[in-house]
């Protein structure tokens, strides 16, 4: 289907006003974004408008009770400058699970996809050339009911806003495997991509820092045993030449580039394998000498790598970066499959076009 989405362009682009070598990630966003409203069960008002701010109700429902859910994306141009996307509809059937998981309406696929192409289309100027950098996608929704009350909402605004962005973690990490702090339990919604989520994790996160760490790995919240994922990535070692990544078991993100990573390893020959890892596993082979690689991986990360875990007071370094493969190899084969170096031999890459019939 195709969808009438109605154009408005700003008057001056404040593209040239960026200075595309000092990005620092999510604080620059591009001319226009997209909006729609679900009104009466139904989404209207499809419109590309200029970035702008919003209007909303001091008892606006998402306000107080949290029904706001979000995605993430890139979009980056291949050698030949045009622009492209990295499988962009397993974002948006991620983003219609997190949305039935908070009883929030589906959003169409097809709608979402020909906005995004034309969106991305038009903000085409904004994608950084330099590598690393990309144009940074956020789709979001969010309850609009005007009323106070533990109650689903009957109306909803979605969004879709952009802007460059340069690496999110430009140097590798340290991680603090949390024993007191909890990011999901069984039952719970760790599986959706929800604004409650992160919210909850930014006081553990920051006691990390103070500690000189980057972000917290998760454990699980029943025993504190089995490793789960890092705040911002999902989370991978490698024993003795064999890749581990825990299971999504219903409280870890199921990570698009989680599983783009799985995909590309398994097709290179690795032996992969999602299960529970416990910590002490981790020790374990960090004392032995097995473990040899950690790294995480999601859409603003790519592939970042670990430099070092803590837990129960002890830090426990990992062999140098210089050394990994694994992790090297995945972020040169995603990085290049999307410039178009590296052949997409899964089908995962998807130039941009423009489509909508314009207002």
């Amino acid at each position: 289907m195709n969808y009438k989405i109605e154009i408005t362009k700003v008057n001056k682009s404040r593209l040239s006003e960026i200075d595309f070598d000092k990005i620092p990630f999510g604080q620059t966003f591009s001319d226009h974004m997209f909006s729609a409203d679900y009104i009466n069960g139904e989404w209207t008002n499809l419109k590309i408008i200029p970035f702008s701010n919003l209007s909303l109700s001091p008892v606006n429902l998402a306000l107080h009770y949290g029904q706001s859910i979000f995605e993430g994306m890139k979009a980056s141009k291949m050698t030949d400058g045009t622009p492209a996307l990295l499988r962009p509809e397993m974002h948006v059937r991620r983003l219609n699970a997190s949305a039935q998981r908070l009883c929030m309406p589906d959003f169409p696929e097809d709608l979402f996809l020909q906005a995004l192409h034309e969106l991305v289309g038009m903000e085409a100027g904004w994608i950084p050339q330099k590598e690393g950098s990309a144009l940074y996608i956020r789709p979001l929704m969010f309850a609009m009911d005007e009323k106070l009350g533990v109650a689903v909402s009957e109306s909803y605004k979605f969004l879709i806003v952009t802007g460059p962005v340069g690496p999110y973690y430009p140097k590798p990490v340290k991680l603090l495997a949390d024993t007191e702090y909890i990011r999901a339990a069984h039952g719970g919604v760790g599986e959706a991509k929800t604004a409650g989520n992160y919210a909850a994790s930014l006081y553990p996160a920051r006691l990390a820092m103070q500690k000189g760490y980057d972000q917290i790995l998760w454990l699980d919240a029943k025993e504190f045993k089995y490793v789960q994922e890092v705040g911002t990535m999902n989370i991978f070692f490698v024993i003795n030449g064999k890749v581990i990544t825990p299971a999504t078991t219903g409280t870890i993100l199921k990570g698009i580039t989680r599983d783009m990573s799985i995909q590309i390893l398994r097709d290179k020959g690795y032996e992969v394998e999602e299960r529970l890892i416990s910590i002490q596993e981790i020790v374990e082979a960090h004392m032995d000498g097995s473990l040899q690689e950690a790294f995480g991986t999601g859409t603003a990360a790519v592939v970042s790598n670990v430099e070092l875990i803590a837990y129960d007071g002890v830090d426990m370094p990992m062999p140098s970066i210089e050394t990994y493969k694994v992790a090297h190899l995945l972020k040169s084969e995603i990085n290049g499959m999307r410039s178009g170096e590296v052949e997409d031999r899964f089908g995962w890459v998807v130039p941009v076009k423009r489509e909508t019939a314009k207002v």
